[in-house]
């Protein structure tokens, strides 16, 4: 009985999904983990202040080009709309990117009077030439997630990733110094263009149709103002650190979250991408809808958290034999940012789920909310050091995000629901 359940679950499609992107994901760590191992050899706190920089200033323009909304509204679209959503779809995404190629590169000058560094200009500048090729493959990649063929999204990853990985080490190691760390998301970017292309028969219209486009900015509105304030929550602690504590301890605290964090946040992406085209497949039929999302959040749990466990116990160990005894002052930082993240999986199927039944607007007021309280804590808390911004990153996550998950299950699952109503009904 017990292997016969056994075989049930890993045949499912949701497993199997996760499963390429778990496998791509897991390969990306072994990389990332080479090139973080070399890159904190090499860099000194200073050195990967400025890499955060770069970086933040890189995340926060990203989720201006609607990628995870626009992506999102043609993965739930009804069957009969699909052709003229991507239509739009694809002119939509090349106004935007080339608007945010411009508006970042702008944004390099303020940005660099902030820090009080100049040199950060040219490298912010050089980032935005991604924008310039998602419009290319964006549109193919979310009608390959459409169809659950998820096993492409991992056969990108893991190979830009490889590529990406191999190149900075090379130029670390050849003295690049902050451009070790810049060039090879840029130069490898075009291999999603190429496998994308490759794996959907999709071409773009080839001329202007924006037919129905504010159906989908309405749609992708509200999921474009959660990704950014969660972009903001996920950033902030950066932006106050430098701003307010140095480069150097920016570049303390930045290696913190990249050595400890970021194995358990592939983990989850894997889990993420999956669960969304999971759900929107039966958003119509409640019960497998339940069933879809209860047994996807079970899966979630019994990898993730054991995961993060483990990590924070050993992070004492690892870090001064794995990355050098100078990083052993950010050991405390890693192993509270590491906590905060064990009630991460719930909260993001949480807001999964709501996307995926139409109530997107809830999430958008929920994080204005959560990011506001999010915002004061730390600006209180960083006036007394790197430490107590982790500690409060634990507290606010530790308590805020378990209370939005259990409303939003009962929302959505609760006996009183809209959605039980119209089940019984």
């Amino acid at each position: 009985m017990l292997i016969n359940k056994l075989k049930q679950k890993l045949s499912s499609q949701f497993i199997r999904n996760v499963g390429w992107l778990g496998g791509a994901e897991l390969a990306n760590r072994i990389f990332r983990l080479g090139t973080t191992i070399t890159l904190a050899r090499l860099f000194n706190p200073y050195d990967y202040g400025l890499v955060a920089v770069v970086l933040t200033t890189n995340e926060f323009a990203t989720v201006f080009t609607l990628r995870s909304g626009i992506g999102a509204k043609i993965i739930q679209a009804d069957e009969q709309d699909v052709k003229v959503i991507c239509d739009t779809s694809y002119w939509l995404n090349w106004i935007l990117c080339v608007s945010l190629f411009i508006i970042q590169c702008i944004a390099a000058f303020p940005v660099a009077l902030f820090y009080g560094n100049q040199q950060v200009i040219l490298p912010i500048c050089i980032t935005a030439l991604v924008y310039l090729m998602l419009p290319i493959f964006m549109v193919q990649s979310a009608l390959i997630q459409r169809e659950n063929r998820l096993n492409v999204m991992a056969l990108c990853n893991i190979t830009q990733s490889l590529l990406c990985n191999i190149l900075t080490i090379i130029l670390a190691i050849f003295k690049f110094g902050m451009w070790a760390a810049v060039l090879p998301a840029v130069l490898t970017a075009p291999v999603w263009i190429v496998i994308n292309y490759k794996n959907h028969s999709w071409r773009p219209p080839k001329s202007l149709k924006l037919k129905r486009w504010q159906e989908i900015t309405n749609f992708g509105k509200d999921i474009l103002g959660v990704e950014l304030l969660g972009k903001l929550r996920a950033n902030i602690d950066y932006l106050l650190v430098g701003g307010f504590l140095g480069i150097d301890a920016l570049g303390i605290y930045y290696f913190a979250f990249n050595a400890g964090l970021g194995i358990s946040l592939n983990v989850m992406n894997a889990f993420t991408s999956a669960l969304f085209p999971h759900l929107c497949e039966v958003r119509g039929n409640f019960t497998q809808l339940k069933d879809r999302y209860f047994s996807s959040l079970k899966s979630t749990a019994t990898f993730v958290v054991p995961l993060i466990v483990l990590q924070s116990c050993l992070a004492p160990f690892y870090v001064p034999i794995i990355f050098g005894e100078k990083w052993e002052s950010a050991i405390p930082i890693l192993v509270l940012i590491c906590l905060s993240a064990l009630p991460l999986p719930f909260y993001n199927a949480t807001n999964l789920l709501l996307n995926a039944v139409g109530k997107s607007h809830i999430n958008l007021y929920w994080n204005l909310i959560y990011t506001v309280l999010f915002a004061i804590s730390l600006l209180i808390a960083v006036k007394w050091g790197i430490f107590w911004v982790a500690v409060t990153v634990l507290i606010c996550q530790g308590l805020v995000q378990p209370l939005f998950s259990v409303w939003g299950i009962r929302y959505v699952f609760g006996k009183s629901s809209l959605f039980s109503i119209e089940k019984k009904i």
